[in-house]
């Protein structure tokens, strides 16, 4: 007689039954992890990314393609500028991270370099393990980690995670590097792209928690991790010391409340699919089915952004002007009921958004007649 199916086991069968037959599942990174934090709303991105769905194919076969990612130079570039950071046993990438964030430690003068190659990525996962345990044990002494291998739960299935680099100081606590291609001009780099680096930088600080949770004596990992870049318009590396306590907690929060993709996946109708295999119109139906919580922001994040928008423009809905325009209008959820309660045909006169739109389209009126006069 065979086992009784598990919870785990129903919902694993489940997100397979939605990538559909045969089609392998894409495993989640830490970029897509970060994304998930970044937009906690978006019932659609959190059941294809559960579910493993190759999001890139699926907005083809919508007919939206993806304009999402890096290009091929922007790759090239930064495995240079990596190789660089990391040349000479990392030297300068330690220098960096001393002088950054540990100038009271000894330099660190012929710091260890593990070899952390293994057989598939669970062989990986344990052999950064133990580098990490046995660096741990040996006070006194830099160890870098080059891409080490990490592991996180997902929803009850492991996420394997692999940062550029971790450095284990000679007090033995952990710090995360993060080696990006973008420059840092007088000091400073773009926002936007510092905190999308921030936050994927706080996945791997989760991954690297859990892995200290499991040693007797658990290690301290640092929530402020090491991003470097270009200086200015150089080829030559500088870093700032970034605090990702805030992308942490969201993160950790957000994979938490992965669990809900059961419920998702509950909610759906019987025999959904995504396979880029299904007819056009099957397939925008059973993407469709789910909810989207679509942003400008999702542009730069997400392979479906390009869909998502269309239908978001379709619907009138005032997500596709943003989120801070969409939390000024409260209960106004589509363009068509902002101008109707602007012209004063319907709303509330005490809902201070309404009472605000009246308002703006009372200045507006005054300022054309003044002007035509």
């Amino acid at each position: 007689m065979p086992p009784p199916r598990t919870r785990g086991t129903a919902l694993r069968q489940r997100l397979a039954d939605l990538r559909g037959p045969d089609v392998p599942a894409k495993a989640l990174d830490a970029r897509a992890l970060a994304a998930l934090a970044a937009n906690p709303g978006c019932s659609r991105r959190a059941i294809l990314d559960g579910a493993g769905v190759n999001k890139a194919t699926l907005a083809s076969a919508l007919g939206s393609p993806s304009a999402f990612g890096q290009s091929q130079f922007a790759l090239t570039r930064g495995n240079a500028f990596e190789a660089k950071v990391k040349a000479d046993g990392g030297a300068e990438l330690l220098r960096l991270v001393h002088e950054k964030l540990d100038p009271r430690a000894a330099p660190p003068a012929g710091a260890s370099v593990p070899d952390l190659s293994a057989v598939g990525p669970e062989g990986r996962t344990a052999r950064t393990a133990l580098a990490l345990r046995e660096a741990t044990e040996a006070p006194g002494t830099w160890t870098l980690l080059d891409h080490p291998m990490l592991a996180l739960d997902v929803a009850g299935s492991p996420a394997f995670l692999e940062p550029d680099a971790v450095v284990v100081h000679p007090d033995g606590s952990w710090t995360v590097v993060e080696i990006k291609s973008f420059p840092m001009l007088d000091g400073s780099a773009d926002p936007a792209k510092v905190g999308a680096a921030a936050r994927q930088a706080a996945v791997y600080v989760l991954a690297l928690e859990d892995v200290a949770a499991r040693l007797a004596a658990p290690p301290a990992v640092r929530h402020r991790v090491l991003l470097v870049c270009p200086k200015d318009f150089s080829n030559l590396p500088t870093a700032s010391a970034v605090d990702v306590r805030k992308q942490r907690a969201v993160t950790r929060r957000q994979l938490a409340r992965l669990t809900r993709v059961q419920d998702i996946a509950d909610a759906l109708p019987e025999g959904t699919c995504f396979s880029p295999e299904l007819p056009a119109e099957q397939l925008t139906a059973a993407v469709e089915s789910v909810p989207a919580a679509y942003a400008p922001e999702c542009l730069a994040a997400c392979e479906l952004a390009f869909h998502c928008r269309d239908r978001s423009r379709t619907a009138g809905a005032v997500t596709a002007l943003g989120r801070p325009v969409r939390a000024e209008l409260g209960g106004l959820t589509t363009v068509g009921d902002v101008l109707a309660a602007a012209r004063g045909e319907a709303g509330d006169p005490d809902d201070p958004a309404v009472a605000a739109l009246r308002r703006a389209a009372r200045l507006r009126s005054e300022a054309l007649e003044a002007t035509c006069r």
